[in-house]
């Protein structure tokens, strides 16, 4: 039996954002939830490729809510997490999307890493340093320990502000990433999912 709901909700806002800042992360489902176990320890995602995949959720699954933001939220001073894929011309990465994290997140998985979003992708952890207007875009310099990354931004470039979430955030018709790990009988065993809300679809 589940421990009472407001206890895993409590424990899950103090930690689940931290999760998706962590290097080498593992494989990726994104989806549309079709629907929510009452017990809310499965649900049913229709996955981006029109498949279905039944999710396990375990007692210390990890949820994170993915909301709206905009590149003039991007400050300098925040901590960000920036996937980005390499330029065919040899310049400064491209950003396919951009994270706000809380300032609680701060030094979570700092530095550049390989990320599976799209071929030779990245994901760079660290504070932004400046924001540069260029004529291709404007460019973000994001800092780690050791070294930094300037990433030019398009004006498409989904950006979305992360922040502690809760099991009841997961309802019927919201977009989700999951990453976890193979279950039992072909399902998909979760062990952190990031949520859209109000209409949000996670770039991750």
């Amino acid at each position: 039996m589940r421990p009472p709901l407001f206890l895993t909700v409590s424990v899950l806002a103090l930690s689940s954002a931290a999760a998706w800042a962590q290097q080498a992360p593992p494989a990726a489902l994104r989806g549309v939830i079709e629907r929510v176990a009452p017990d809310r320890e499965s649900l049913d995602l229709r996955t981006r490729d029109g498949g279905e995949k039944m999710l396990e959720l375990p007692r210390d699954v990890k949820v994170a809510r993915a909301v709206t933001a905009k590149f003039a939220d991007v400050k300098p001073g925040d901590y960000v997490g920036v996937a980005a894929a390499p330029n065919p011309n040899g310049g400064p990465l491209k950003a396919l999307e951009i994270h706000i994290f809380p300032e609680s997140m701060r030094g979570v998985g700092e530095g550049s890493h390989p990320y599976d979003l799209s071929s030779g992708g990245t994901m760079t952890n660290g504070s932004v340093q400046a924001r540069v207007d260029k004529v291709e875009g404007p460019q973000v310099v994001v800092a780690y320990p050791n070294g930094e990354q300037t990433i030019t931004v398009d004006k498409s470039t989904p950006i979305v502000a992360i922040q502690p979430g809760a099991l009841s955030d997961l309802l019927v018709g919201a977009a989700v990433v999951a990453r976890g790990g193979p279950g039992e009988g072909g399902s998909y065993q979760t062990t952190r999912i990031v949520v859209g809300v109000a209409g949000v679809a996670p770039p991750m």
